[in-house]
């Protein structure tokens, strides 16, 4: 049975095109045919994972220029990791968005339904905002997960989202799950950082993961490489990145 997961909150620089890939990978490493769908019309995750620009992206499946099948690629490097890509190619992806989705907010489930025989794991890799296409996306969903680093103003974000998604439920009539929370870049040796996750757990709404601060997430996503296959000067992942990912990784795709 496949599931399709995103992780979304309306502020940016939290991670969640790191985790999204990562994640990704992770599934693909496991054995399971994963397919990431890239909705950032900015296709930082496409950027990522793949060298040359595609002949076919997100946009001219949506807009009927070409079949699903055209534009879905395989990653060069991980094993069972296919990306359907967005280049922002004349901006076509915010283009279709801003003129065109109104008229068809269900194109992405219609998509994943789609696909979802072939990919038993799907992640979406959103953009910050919560516009058309961010609903679309997130209506597409069985489950999104919230990204957040430690500090008071993703808090603050999440309270947002959390009233934002509860209307979009209702509104749109989706049953998609909120109850996990990633914090990402989290160090244990600084006290604000330990007072956010306590705040977040105490909650009682929520499984709260943590992900460790890890220089080899940038570096691997400079070389254009999954970070569980990158070393740089010998070094990969440090030991607690590598488990809290495995972790994370056996919490959504196992329910």
């Amino acid at each position: 049975m496949s599931k399709t997961i995103a992780f979304h909150l309306q502020k940016g620089g939290v991670g969640k095109t790191t985790i999204s890939g990562t994640l990704a990978c992770q599934s693909a490493l496991d054995g399971f045919k994963t397919l990431v769908i890239d909705c950032d019309p900015q296709g930082n995750l496409s950027s990522w994972f793949l060298k040359n620009a595609p002949k076919y992206e997100l946009s001219d499946v949506l807009q009927g220029r070409c079949y699903v099948n055209d534009a879905i690629l395989p990653s060069a490097d991980v094993d069972n990791l296919f990306i359907l890509p967005t280049f922002g190619i004349g901006g076509t992806l915010k283009n279709y968005s801003e003129t065109k989705l109104s008229e068809e907010p269900f194109v992405l489930q219609d998509l994943v339904n789609d696909v979802s025989a072939e990919f038993p794991h799907i992640i979406l890799d959103l953009s910050p905002g919560l516009g058309r296409l961010e609903r679309s996306a997130l209506i597409a969903s069985d489950e999104i997960i919230t990204p957040m680093t430690p500090e008071v103003f993703s808090l603050d974000g999440l309270e947002i989202f959390i009233d934002e998604l509860q209307k979009l439920r209702k509104n749109m009539r989706s049953d998609v799950r909120h109850t996990k929370i990633i914090i990402n870049s989290y160090d244990e040796r600084i006290r604000q950082h330990r007072d956010i996750y306590g705040v977040a757990e105490s909650s009682g709404r929520f499984s709260v993961y943590r992900i460790p601060v890890d220089p080899l997430f940038r570096k691997a996503q400079e070389a254009g490489k999954a970070p569980q296959l990158f070393k740089a000067r010998g070094r990969g992942l440090k030991p607690a990145t590598v488990e809290a990912i495995r972790s994370l990784d056996n919490s959504i795709w196992l329910e």
